[in-house]
This record gives C-alpha cells, structure tokens and sequence, in this order.
C-alpha cells in the first residue's frame, strides 16, 4: 500500500556534518567557531553531529584557541539548541563521539555501541524529538562507522536489529553520518528494513561525494529515512565548507507519511 503523506504538517530540515574534532582537515587551524557561524546558515532544526570533541587538554594547553568547553556546549549555546552527546572513544586526557543538537527538546534514549575493534570505538547516538504537530516522535540515529569493509558489515547488522527491535515501525526515522562506506555497501544492508530509503537516491538518483572536502572523491556520508518523504536533498560544496573540516556536509528537508 502507498505511504500517505500528511497535509498540514512543517516539514523540518536536517543536516549531518563530519566535525574532525573542531579542527581543519590537517589539523592545522581550529575551526569549531567557524563551524558553528556555517551551520548556523544552514537553518537546520536537526544536526546530526560526528567526531565531536569532549575533551582534548593536550590541544588546549599547546592551542591557544582550542576552546576548553565540549564543542557540542559550544554549538549548543552558539545556535541556542539543545544537545545531547554519545561519548564513543576515550582516552587518558581525551574523548569524542557523536552529537545530536535540536531547535525542539531532545530526549536521549541510548548510546550504542557498535565497536568491533580495539583501534576504532564507534557508536550510534538515539535520541527522540517531537516536531509540533508531527503524529509520532521524531526518531535520530547519529552514528559513525568504521573504516573496513568487514567491520561495517558487523555495524550494518547491530544497526538492523537494534532499528528493527527498539524502533516503533510508524514512526518517522532518521539514520544520519558518517558510515565511511565508499564501497556503497551500506544501502544494501539497510535496504532490509523495510521502508529504509537513502534521501539522495530518492530525490537525485545517485550518491553525493563528501571526502575530501577540498576535492571531494568519495561517498563516505548518508542520510537514511523512514515513514518520511524528502523535499529536498543538498550537498553542501561550497565555501566556507572547503576549509573547515575534511568532510562536506548534507542536509535534507523532510516530511511525515502514514506507513
């Protein structure tokens, strides 16, 4: 049966965005400043955040500039949204992972975590908002893959059984970031889950490359949807993208249907 789609209803607007830890692609200038003055020109409701930085002290004390608070605080108060945090990977005088901010409360279900090797400590972020008049709460999966093939074929599966055991099938899904899947192997994994589409094969019928943002060559970032249909679909590829981190980002603007 043909999804439905809901009159009246705003749609909200999306954007997943690589963060290399605040920093330039060679991590030779801090950028997290930058950053939140160039996602704030996104007008987006939603950010789907990754490689966000909790703590670094070694970087504070040799940075002058390196901020000293949690760069999602940072954003949070710089756009005034609320944020939600997952830390993945921790360190002795470090750590990082992934973020979700929202114009709209946020409610922070679980973490995940989906690491399968001692070298790349990766999770995926849930979190649940309610856009006004929306029928169901918004679902948001943050979530950062690793690197091999072999490992992101492990993450695929933790992340089906995880949408299909904890996800109510009505509501409207976002799976959002970096899945590291230059191989494009990630499509065929969630296309299982039944309704599970990739926002830019359904509105430009192919894959946006993201990385490296100075001349981007690989599909590394994704924005999935459930119970939503996509209005909009925009690779950012612009300046000042090119400069900040080393990923580009995507943004999405959506709508509810009736499954």
């Amino acid at each position: 049966m043909p999804q439905r789609l809901l009159s009246n209803i705003k749609p909200i607007t999306i954007a997943t965005y690589n963060m290399h830890k605040g920093m330039s692609a060679l991590n030779r200038q801090v950028q997290v400043g930058r950053m939140a003055q160039a996602l704030d020109s996104l007008r987006p409701d939603v950010l789907f955040l990754q490689e966000v930085q909790g703590e670094h002290l070694k970087r504070q004390q040799k940075l002058l500039d390196f901020p000293k608070a949690p760069h999602y605080d940072i954003l949070g108060d710089e756009l005034d949204y609320y944020s939600s945090y997952g830390r993945n990977a921790v360190f002795k005088e470090k750590h990082h992972g992934n973020a979700i901010l929202s114009r709209l409360p946020i409610h922070t279900r679980h973490n995940l975590n989906i690491t399968v090797n001692k070298l790349e400590k990766r999770g995926v972020l849930h979190c649940e908002i309610q856009p006004e008049d929306w029928p169901y709460p918004l679902i948001c999966l943050c979530a950062h893959l690793n690197l091999r093939e072999t490992d992101r074929a492990k993450q695929y599966t933790a992340l089906f059984e995880y949408i299909t055991t904890y996800v109510d099938p009505r509501s409207p899904l976002i799976l959002a970031g970096d899945f590291n899947d230059w191989r494009h192997k990630s499509c065929v994994s969630l296309g299982r889950l039944p309704g599970m589409k990739e926002v830019f094969i359904e509105r430009h019928g192919k894959r946006p490359k993201t990385f490296p943002a100075r001349m981007p060559m690989l599909s590394l970032d994704r924005i999935y949807t459930r119970n939503l249909t996509t209005l909009e679909a925009t690779l950012h590829d612009e300046e000042p993208w090119l400069y900040l981190s080393d990923h580009l980002p995507l943004s999405a603007t959506v709508v509810p249907v009736l499954p």
